[in-house]
């Protein structure tokens, strides 16, 4: 893997798919970051502003460097960012307010960033991240000191001219992940921005038991076909159930104002 590439999966999995403040607490790095992505819409030859939050929370004054990169997501759902311009990359429409910043103890810093399409871009989508980065060193057997890595990617999708995504179901099988058997769907994007599967069926199990089931919170890029386990929903504080299979789905699913019906069972 070229160098200016970094693999930060978990790290970054926790910014696409999850809905609160990504933190990464490290010496050198202690810092919560809201939202932990954008999904925004813009419009060609018009400038859309955004603010995200950075709050430090060390005990001393924390030192960051702020930056873009393209990024790449990858058929095992780890995320690839690049410090180059990658073909077609937006980033030249993106300006961020600075490149470095000191922020007290329990502080917060409202960081701008805008993004302007040029005009007449044909509708898109723009994504990219913007990267925040210790830059306080740390000091072993007090004498020797080094930079800290810790790093966060925020996720910005910006769907350029009313472009959208188009999904559909294409295929259901059961993988093992994580050691146990799951129902998986395969789900294409025909669109032109990335989308989401969403919502809650109904599933029951060989031994007659019955549970809601929803789809992981993964996006789905433009043109791709991607695999998205279908998760049993735990209820009232309990653990999430393990299917017995075969199993056996209904329901309809969602994506934007739009219904996905789904009835269908699966076996290993």
């Amino acid at each position: 893997m070229p160098p200016v590439f970094h693999s930060l999966r978990l790290l970054v999995l926790a910014c696409l798919a999850l809905g609160g403040p990504s933190a990464v607490l490290a010496q050198g790095f202690a810092a919560y970051i809201s939202p932990p992505r954008f999904e925004l819409k813009a419009q060609p030859g018009q400038r859309l502003r955004e603010v995200m939050e950075i709050q430090h929370v060390g005990q001393q004054k924390g030192n960051y460097r702020i930056y873009t990169n393209d990024w790449t997501f990858g058929p095992d759902n780890a995320v690839t960012f690049s410090n180059e311009l990658q073909p077609d990359s937006c980033r030249p429409w993106v300006t961020i307010e600075r490149r470095e910043l000191s922020i007290e103890p329990g502080a917060r810093y409202r960081f701008r960033f805008e993004i302007a399409p040029p005009p007449g871009t044909a509708p898109r989508e723009c994504r990219f991240a913007i990267m925040v980065e210790g830059l306080d060193p740390t000091r072993v057997q007090g004498a020797v000191s080094f930079p800290v890595g810790g790093r966060i990617g925020v996720i910005v999708y910006a769907a350029i001219g009313g472009a959208a995504p188009r999904l559909e179901i294409v295929g259901t099988r059961v993988e093992p992940l994580q050691g146990q058997p799951t129902a998986v769907l395969d789900v294409r994007n025909s669109g032109n921005a990335h989308g989401r599967l969403g919502g809650f069926v109904n599933g029951r199990d060989a031994s007659g038991a019955r549970f809601e089931m929803a789809p992981a919170d993964l996006p789905i890029l433009p043109g791709e076909t991607r695999r998205v386990p279908l998760n049993p929903m735990a209820e009232d504080g309990k653990p999430a159930p393990q299917p017995a299979f075969p199993l056996r789905v209904q329901g309809e699913l969602e994506w934007g104002q739009n219904r996905v019906p789904l009835d269908t069972s699966f076996s290993p």
